[in-house]
């Protein structure tokens, strides 16, 4: 009989591990149960490779299950998040519909065109048929399934309700991904204004001040302060240094570089502990982009708490999960210290509390979903709230963009304008004399 390893949570939210012997995975799951614990894990354990086994048997498994029959793919990439949407809500379909899981699952993945995804499922689908169940087949293509994904199918199998939990992920998904889209979509206009301008700006130092400069020289007019800073600005641009054999490159390479360099820094800073921890700390501060960003990660953490909860997933794992998925380092050291305090029998409330990272409203109705035990709902709520202000944050944060970027390349432009015409004024001046 195949052997299990299991990984579960007793009735005090500890975690035990073990190994149980049964006919398959959903056999396993129910002698655990019946042990009084909640399996969060069950993997069979599988038989040594013989030594007659093919030599290259264990490699072309590999590169089936890795998606190598559905397209090249690339170390890092991973599934859309669309296409992961349009695939969950699909399979809540069939399974609503009666259709078996494994037929359901092989109906998705022969649909679905050459790439990423179509690889996923063909190595779900083989292991599905191997006696796995669906959240452990999910859990070995962390491309495509995260843990959130895979603990709340966990659940939805455990529950026998799998098809109204991937309802609920596949609502939680399209959510998330709308408000992925509106922060993104508002970004993108004064990103592109703003690398277009400074674009701009580098081309007139470079090629059209020198023009004006050689022109000054000419008429050997004494420049103000203000045009010999623009000049000098513009041969640093250029990269014509006054000093002889100068190894430094233009100006022009620091600037575009930069606009390039930024986000690639930002990103490589985040992938690090305290770079994370220090970036996100920071963000929140910043005026107008703190408050939104506060609003954002209010609205992710109560909704995924919430969907979880309303899974049937125990309330410690959610709160770790949460902790995981929330995206902000403030957040995550705030959900840390809940996951702390309701494992010592007290409130989830008070450490939100102590902590200051959400508006007392949110604490409060918190409070009040713990005491009337309706939490699930009480997070849903909350995270339709605030998801509508940051709609409402985000129109407002796009309408002020605009005037700002206006007076700010305008003010750019103006200098340039002042800088060359008043040595034209002195030349004129001196002409008509």
């Amino acid at each position: 009989m195949p052997s299990f390893a299991y990984q579960a949570l007793d009735k005090s939210g500890k975690q035990q591990k073990g190994t149980i012997e049964a006919a398959n995975s959903e056999e396993a799951i129910q002698r655990i149960k019946l042990q009084g614990y909640f399996p969060t894990s069950v993997r069979e354990q599988k038989a040594k490779k013989g030594k007659g086994a093919p030599e290259g048997a264990g490699k072309d498994q590999m590169q089936k299950k890795s998606g190598g029959s559905g397209g090249i793919v690339l170390p890092f990439a991973r599934v859309k998040g669309k296409q992961l949407t349009t695939f969950t809500r699909q399979l809540s379909t069939l399974q609503d519909a009666g259709l078996p899981l494994l037929r359901s699952l092989q109906i998705l993945e022969q649909q679905q065109k050459p790439g990423l995804l179509k690889g996923t499922l063909q190595g779900v689908v083989e292991d599905v048929e191997g006696g796995s169940s669906l959240s452990e087949a999910m859990a070995k293509q962390p491309k495509a399934f995260n843990l959130l994904y895979t603990k709340m199918v966990a659940a939805g199998e455990v529950g026998g309700v799998l098809d109204v939990i991937l309802q609920r992920l596949a609502e939680f998904m399209e959510k998330s991904q709308r408000l992925k889209r509106q922060i993104i979509g508002a970004l993108v206009y004064p990103a592109a204004v703003i690398s277009v301008a400074v674009l701009i700006v580098v081309g007139i130092m470079i090629f059209i001040i020198p023009q004006f400069e050689e022109v000054f020289a000419d008429f050997d007019v004494a420049l103000p302060k203000l045009t010999v800073l623009l000049t000098d600005t513009s041969r640093w641009m250029a990269g014509n240094y006054p000093t002889e054999g100068a190894m430094m490159l233009p100006g022009a390479v620091y600037v575009v570089g930069g606009l390039i360099l930024v986000p690639i820094l930002f990103k490589l800073a985040r992938s690090v502990k305290p770079g994370k921890a220090l970036l996100d700390r920071i963000t929140l501060y910043i005026p107008i982009i703190g408050g939104l960003v506060r609003k954002t990660v209010v609205a992710r953490f109560t909704r995924t708490l919430g969907t979880l909860i309303a899974a049937g997933v125990p309330i410690l794992e959610a709160v770790t999960i949460t902790k995981e998925t929330c995206g902000n380092y403030v957040f995550e050291k705030a959900l840390g210290n809940v996951h702390d305090s309701i494992r010592e029998g007290e409130t989830f409330a008070q450490p939100l509390r102590e902590a200051k990272v959400c508006d007392a409203i949110v604490v409060n109705m918190i409070d009040v979903g713990e005491e009337t035990g309706d939490m699930d709902t009480m997070l849903m709520k909350i995270a339709d709230n605030y998801d509508e202000e940051v709609d409402t944050a985000v129109a407002s944060l796009v309408s002020l963009l605009e005037p700002i970027m206006v007076i700010v390349l305008g003010g750019i432009v103006g200098t340039i304008v002042v800088a060359m015409f008043l040595p034209l004024i002195s030349m004129i001046d001196g002409l008509q004399g």
